[in-house]
């Protein structure tokens, strides 16, 4: 992927942004050496609760995918920018919000089974939508998605839905979770994502690690990592 070109503005915010994403990149080269995986890595910058300048700054950085947890928050952003960004939706969606898919390059939280038939409802009628499955791994009561147990039987139904394409597994790990833990829910993960595979889907990606456990994920194969605290700061 080409860098993205330089905008014209006089002063950009986040003037720490760069060499923040030079560290990331830095450290998440070394995790893959790590890990042995070998795979290539893609940085979403989580602009949530930031404004539009949040994404600019990341474009004029370097990172060409944003990611979203809220839609109206999304959408009300995306006039003020006035760089080609790939849009990422990351949090739950409602399903009577699905069209809104139509504005994002992927959807990473495919939750449930009414949530699938509502997304490939949609995708029959405009275009297949790109998304991931969210897999609780981590077997929080207080998360969302699909249990390791049950995704293989999801997995053989949403082969037979044209409206949308999964391309892999997105999962959370707990927040107060230690090494070995986060460690058995990435591996978890990976798992899920591999029998996505072996069931015929493109399901080459694993959306998972954020800023306090990136590097552990990409060590256990993840080939997206969401990440904002790491690159914007801490949010007030």
């Amino acid at each position: 992927m080409e860098r993205p070109s330089r905008l014209n503005c006089k002063v950009m915010p986040f003037p720490e942004l760069g060499a923040r994403i030079a560290d990331v990149r830095s450290r998440i080269q070394l995790a893959v050496t790590r890990g042995g995986y070998g795979q290539t890595v893609m940085i979403v910058a989580v602009t949530k609760t930031h404004g539009p300048e949040a994404v600019m700054a990341a474009w004029e950085a370097g990172l060409a995918d944003v990611g979203e947890n809220r839609v109206q928050e999304a959408i009300a952003k995306m006039p003020q920018v006035t760089v080609p960004v790939r849009w990422h939706l990351i949090g739950h969606l409602q399903r009577n919000k699905v069209k809104s898919l139509g504005r994002f390059a992927m959807f990473h939280a495919l939750d449930s089974a009414r949530l699938a038939d509502a997304v490939n409802s949609f995708g029959l009628d405009a275009e297949p939508v790109d998304v991931l499955v969210q897999v609780n791994a981590a077997r929080e009561t207080t998360k969302g998605g699909f249990s390791i147990e049950e995704l293989p039987g999801e997995s053989a139904r949403l082969a037979t839905m044209k409206g949308m394409k999964v391309h892999g597994v997105m999962t959370m790990a707990r927040l107060d979770a230690d090494e070995r833990e986060l460690r058995e829910t990435f591996s978890a993960a990976r798992g899920a994502r591999d029998g996505l595979l072996s069931a015929g889907h493109p399901a080459t990606e694993l959306s998972m690690g954020m800023s306090g456990d990136y590097e552990i994920a990409v060590e256990e194969g993840a080939t997206i990592v969401r990440l904002g605290t790491v690159l914007f700061g801490a949010r007030e």
